[in-house]
């Protein structure tokens, strides 16, 4: 799906028109949003020894009889957590994501879907983000295409969070789904799998298939939930 044949997202312009009632949050949506918070904090930096001790005392995530992908690979980052050294973690995403001159991985959804940096897909994720009220961080560098920018994105969507100006609060089913087919889903698995094939990746190739197998799941229940909505009662 090219970025201007996807759905664009179905916003009020008028915050008049409706009324913000808070959404409540299930067990599977929190979970949801703590897998989005740990994607977007492993790609946007490397863990320290905090995070590493806390990975490999996590508890297991059950596939309770469906795709065991999302276990196994969660399996497979909490036990690499309990070995890693915190330096050399750090020394392989400055590989990857840092080096000197471009970098093996630029994450950006810019970088992939038109093939330059900051260009027109940037634009358009900048106007729906303000619609929803959220805006990039004063001092940050990291541009809000990037894919764990997009992954703390979809937390708060799913989640809710505080804002200067009171709360952004959590969004329907259906507004998480067009931000992801939008802005997501036309582009991750190409850049995890240039990150997973980055000389030097380790640690980070056991973070891409968590992230791989978490966002796939992702994209099947959309499009699951979508075919449940349409269909006649």
């Amino acid at each position: 799906m090219s970025f201007t044949d996807a759905p664009q997202i179905d916003r009020p312009t008028d915050p008049a028109t409706h009324v913000n009632v808070p959404l409540p949050l299930s067990g599977e949506d929190q979970a949801r949003a703590d897998l989005y918070a740990l994607l977007s904090r492993l790609l946007l930096a490397a863990p320290d020894g905090a995070l590493l001790d806390a990975l490999a005392h996590a508890d297991p995530i059950l596939s309770e009889g469906g795709n065991p992908a999302l276990e196994q690979a969660w399996e497979a980052l909490t036990l690499a957590s309990g070995v890693m050294d915190p330096d050399a973690v750090a020394e392989e995403f400055d590989a990857i994501f840092i080096s000197v001159g471009t970098p093996p991985v630029n994450p950006y959804g810019s970088r992939y879907l038109s093939g330059y940096l900051n260009d027109t897909p940037l634009a358009e994720l900048r106007a729906d983000l303000a619609r929803f009220g959220i805006g990039r961080v004063r001092g940050v560098g990291e541009f809000e295409d990037h894919l764990g920018a997009l992954c703390e994105t979809m937390r708060v969507l799913i989640a809710g969070a505080p804002a200067q100006s009171g709360t952004i609060p959590r969004q329907p089913l259906a507004v998480q789904q067009a931000f992801f087919e939008v802005h997501i889903a036309p582009w991750y698995e190409r850049c995890l799998a240039d990150i997973a094939s980055a000389e030097g990746a380790n640690y980070y190739r056991l973070v891409v298939r968590l992230a791989d197998a978490f966002l796939a799941i992702e994209a099947e229940a959309f499009v699951v939930g979508e075919a449940l909505t349409d269909s006649p009662a």
